[in-house]
């Protein structure tokens, strides 16, 4: 079947597609005559019957690979007109330009097999429709795909076997240059390029952490150099702690070629798209590792070291040991461990004066809490310590005195020496722009006026870095006097008065210490007033100490006894609120004079293990209830029931003086509260008649037990009843029954 026997009215009657693609934007720029060939399809489009005003060209993806991984917008819209039936052919220079993966390549190939949708390239027309078709564009998708892989694989064959020979030229860090040989690097030629970079490592051989590295760069002023693939020049710069951090973790600089320190991962993200992102290899999975392949900074022994210590500098995980060297006065910060679980001590300060102290939370855990296994305060035990190490260390002292004094020394001269490059690199920069001057026609001033300008502004910048260097010089001496070497040999011999001296800070103690200290198993043994200290030298020795701790006194500001033995009856029968009033009315404080509250009661009952007032719905007869239970269970008003106490009728208790009444509730005082009066009992008033007594008379002789008392509950006369001997006479009786 000829091309144009595949080509109906159908198709004319829709539009054409010429999909136009490059895989990168180099292939843009280089290769144009591609990109013309493929725009050209229009062309074709026309002579196989298509209008021209129906002939669409798609080039939203120059410059986007085909293999997948990346979203094309063209092919997208593309491929959403041809499943809405809008295209009657897609042409491409070849397979290749439509898709590198077969995924894309048959979806394309189904949605126009089912839209009637010809696909064309540059050797002929094709109906993804038809068997032999499919099978033909089903063949070249699988030879576009495998023509992908086969370069890949050629490309990256060649990179690797370049890399193994360690001639691979790729990005070198700074202070690192290419040199005229296959594989050659060399030493930057400028001296302060090589200086700066010197400067990173030997800072951190004394200070063992890179942001300490990267303040002292700060604090001297110093600059750092940077360069780039798009600068030739180096420019000097501010540091920064990242720049400072990779210098010390490029093995480049330790004279090692690597290749394949990051791996490609390819991953689906949530929209289930393909991703791609770098992890770290591990050091021993690095495929090419070639060591002396050049001059270093360091050799490989130094730079595996310094790894160690940043590796140590980072927050160690859980029960494990290291961590940077903090600020406070904690002298075992990070090295000391318990001895009752092994985990990490942790560190805590108290007190005014910041007192330090170790504990381990690590025993047992309660609600998602831990109880601590140690909890010791750290005076006696880094005093203890410090003396052990100051004992170890005393036969180096002389060595000790004498590697400050040239590291005291060094450090005058290494920042001075980087100031006077600054002056000389300056200096030539003023000279070359002053020849540039000087080699221009007097007559051209639209380019002498800027020569003469970039001439001023590098004189400006010599005279301001001679004068920093001139400070430099005068506040810096170059050379220890007679007098500070004398003082350093004398305290080489005394590291004790060097210890405790106010210019060497904690965290000087503290890296000392860790220089022959690798860990410290602490366990305190309470009963004996005793701390237990395991040492483990670094090489493996390991040496015992006990350190006697103080014993526990009282503590100077403290709750009455008197106040705290009340709290305990109290807290039994009442509420901290209520008792916080019961102490409040007998005049109590705290042990810091202050009144009472609900929540200092219960902070004083938390420390002294008191427990809280738990109250109960059901009551068994003979205990004690407050007033308001007992009105509820007798059915009365609280305020009968405290008539009657004052009246004496009923007994009531009352823990301390201040404290609410309570009742005792037994069968006897439930049978003072009838609801009818019993046979015999008066009114008050009829009382006081027939005995001729007033009423407090009558309510004196009912407390004494001379006289028998009932309150009735029920009825319109409520009240007292009282029981009158059968033996009086009734002078106002007037009926034959009385009334009750």
């Amino acid at each position: 079947m000829s091309e144009h026997t595949k080509i109906t009215t159908d198709h004319l009657r829709r539009c054409a597609i010429v999909y136009v693609r490059q895989s990168s934007s180099t292939q843009v720029e280089n290769n144009r005559e591609s990109t013309a060939r493929q725009y050209h399809l229009a062309e074709r489009a026309v002579e196989l019957g298509w209008p021209r005003e129906q002939v669409k060209v798609l080039d939203e993806d120059l410059g986007i690979s085909g293999s997948g991984l990346t979203d094309r917008a063209g092919f997208a819209h593309m491929i959403a007109e041809v499943a809405l039936g809008q295209i009657g052919i897609v042409l491409g220079l070849e397979v290749s330009r439509l898709a590198r993966n077969n995924a894309d390549w048959y979806r394309l190939l189904d949605l126009c097999g089912v839209t009637n949708t010809l696909i064309g390239d540059a050797d002929g027309i094709y109906h993804p429709g038809l068997f032999n078709d499919r099978l033909l564009l089903g063949l070249k998708g699988t030879m576009s795909e495998a023509e992908l892989h086969v370069l890949r694989a050629r490309l990256l064959g060649g990179i690797r076997n370049k890399a193994a020979r360690g001639e691979l030229s790729r990005g070198l860090p700074v202070g690192l240059v290419r040199g005229e040989a296959d594989g050659e690097v060399l030493l930057h030629p400028d001296e302060s390029v090589t200086a700066a970079i010197r400067a990173v490592f030997e800072r951190f051989a004394e200070m063992g952490s890179a942001r300490r590295v990267w303040l002292w760069f700060c604090s001297q002023g110093l600059r750092f150099p940077l360069h780039s693939n798009t600068l030739q020049d180096i420019r000097w710069v501010t540091p920064t702690y990242t720049k400072i951090h990779q210098v010390l973790t490029n093995p480049f600089y330790a004279g090692v070629y690597v290749y394949g320190r990051t791996l490609q991962l390819s991953y689906i993200d949530e929209s289930g798209r393909v991703r791609k992102r770098s992890k770290k290899r591990p050091r021993t999975e690095w495929p090419v590792f070639i060591r002396d392949h050049h001059l270093g900074f360091i050799d490989w022994a130094t730079f595996e070291t310094n790894q160690k210590r940043l590796a140590q500098n980072t927050r160690p995980r859980p029960h494990q040991g290291g961590g940077a060297v903090r600020e406070g006065t904690a002298l075992l910060q990070g090295i000391a461990a318990c001895g009752g679980c092994g985990r990490r001590l942790k560190v805590h300060y108290t007190g005014r004066s910041s007192t330090p102290g170790y504990h381990c939370a690590g025993k047992t855990i309660v609600n998602g809490r831990g109880e601590y296994c140690l909890n010791v305060g750290g005076c006696q035990i880094d005093a203890a310590v410090a003396a052990v190490f100051l004992a170890a260390l005393a036969p180096a002292g002389l060595e000790a005195s004498l590697k400050a004094a040239e590291q005291l020394e060094a450090d005058h001269e290494t920042t001075v020496e980087q100031f006077r490059r600054d002056v000389e690199r300056a200096r030539y920069g003023a000279q070359r722009a002053e020849r540039r001057y000087r080699a221009v026609d007097p007559d051209n001033r639209l380019v002498a006026r800027g020569l003469e300008a970039e001439w001023e502004g590098a004189l400006r910048e010599l005279k301001a870095a001679e004068a920093e260097l001139a400070r430099r010089e005068h506040t810096r001496p170059l050379v220890l006097t007679s007098a500070e070497r004398a003082s350093l040999f004398a305290l080489g011999k005394d590291l004790s008065a060097v210890w405790p001296a106010p210019t060497t800070t904690d965290r000087d103690r503290k890296e000392l210490l860790r220089t022959l200290l690798e860990e410290v198993v602490m366990t305190v043994e309470r009963e004996k007033f005793n701390a237990h200290l395991t040492l483990r030298w670094h090489g493996g020795l390991l040496s015992e100490l006990d350190v006697p701790l103080p014993r526990s006194r009282p503590a100077t500001v403290r709750t009455e006894e008197g106040t705290i033995a009340l709290l305990r009856r109290l807290a039994v029968h009442y509420p901290d609120t209520a008792i916080a009033g019961i102490l409040n009315r007998q005049g109590r404080t705290t042990a810091t004079d202050l009144s009472f509250t609900a929540n200092r009661v219960s902070s004083l009952r938390t420390h002294w293990e008191i427990p809280c007032f738990e109250s109960t719905d059901h009551t068994p007869d003979g205990d004690c209830m407050t007033i308001e239970r007992a009105a509820q269970t007798l059915g009365l008003a609280p305020s009968t029931l405290h008539r009657w106490l004052n009246d004496g009728f009923i007994a009531g208790e009352q823990v301390t003086p201040g404290a609410p009444w309570r009742i005792r509730m037994t069968e006897e005082l439930r049978s003072l509260f009838v609801e009818n009066a019993p046979k015999g009992y008066v009114k008050m008033f009829k009382a006081m008649n027939l005995l001729g007594v007033s009423r407090q008379t009558i309510l004196q002789r009912v407390k004494r037990g001379e006289l028998k008392a009932v309150h009735v509950s029920r009825g319109r006369a409520k009240g007292i009843r009282i029981q009158v001997p059968a033996a009086l006479p009734d002078l106002f009786e007037t009926q034959s029954t009385d009334r009750v």
